[in-house]
């Protein structure tokens, strides 16, 4: 089975589009989403419909429990709570049931997949080792999925010792040594230094899995963000990627 993986989209719909766009060619099997189609960008809704629509498991993210009402919104400052109190606001019944209904994590074809960690499904970040191999060590599945961090990576425990790092597009990984640990990265709003949207491919027969970058409008993206009365910050970063 192959599998598309997204996270992190954040109501940026015209990057979420853009990878649909590239996942025709590549023509996965299943789609996943490790959570946060909402926060920060100004299509919640459009995002929400859409992986709806195409996912076969979708988890729920920090941002996703904020706005429905699981998390309260005090935990959010800044522009994250500006964002998130600007989402409900705007949120329809049929986004809000489909938020309602998602957990942080979850398993598929023997994938573990959590938004943030194996030890704090919603709010930890996996950016260092020791908290990857807290991770790996909290589970039994040959390959573990997270998301939250916003940067594309990868971590490998086998007879070799423990490895990885950032992974840029191309990046490709043997699923076949030992275990791995994966975060996609971001489709609506990277910061890893790559502005592109990010998706993951996995191939669980071949047992291989890659990284993969496409452009998107940007420009349209910061716009709508504008036009919403949403933070400046929040439409500025989406050209570094940061």
């Amino acid at each position: 089975m192959r599998v598309a993986v997204v996270s992190d989209i954040h109501g940026n719909i015209h990057a979420l589009e853009a990878v649909f766009a590239a996942l025709e060619a590549q023509k996965p099997d299943e789609l996943w989403c490790l959570g946060d189609l909402v926060g920060y960008g100004a299509r919640p809704n459009e995002c929400c419909t859409a992986i709806e629509a195409r996912s076969s498991i979708c988890l729920g993210g920090n941002h996703d429990l904020a706005v429905r009402g699981t998390i309260d919104l005090s935990e959010f400052s800044g522009d994250a709570g500006t964002a998130a109190r600007w989402t409900r606001d705007v949120l329809t019944t049929e986004s809000l049931a489909f938020l309602s209904s998602l957990e942080p994590f979850g398993t598929r074809a023997g994938v573990a997949l959590f938004h943030g960690s194996a030890r704090d499904p919603v709010w930890e970040y996996v950016l260092s080792d020791t908290v990857a191999l807290a991770t790996l060590e909290l589970t039994e599945a040959p390959v573990v999925l997270v998301g939250h961090s916003h940067a594309a990576l990868h971590v490998q425990l086998d007879d070799a010792g423990f490895n990885g790092g950032l992974s840029p597009a191309g990046t490709e990984v043997d699923l076949s040594r030992g275990r791995v640990l994966l975060n996609p990265g971001s489709v609506g709003q990277p910061r890893d230094g790559d502005p592109r949207a990010a998706y993951l491919l996995l191939d669980l027969d071949a047992r291989t899995a890659s990284f993969h970058r496409v452009e998107y409008d940007i420009e349209r993206t910061q716009s709508e963000i504008r036009d919403a009365g949403l933070p400046e910050t929040l439409a500025a970063r989406l050209r570094s990627g940061q």
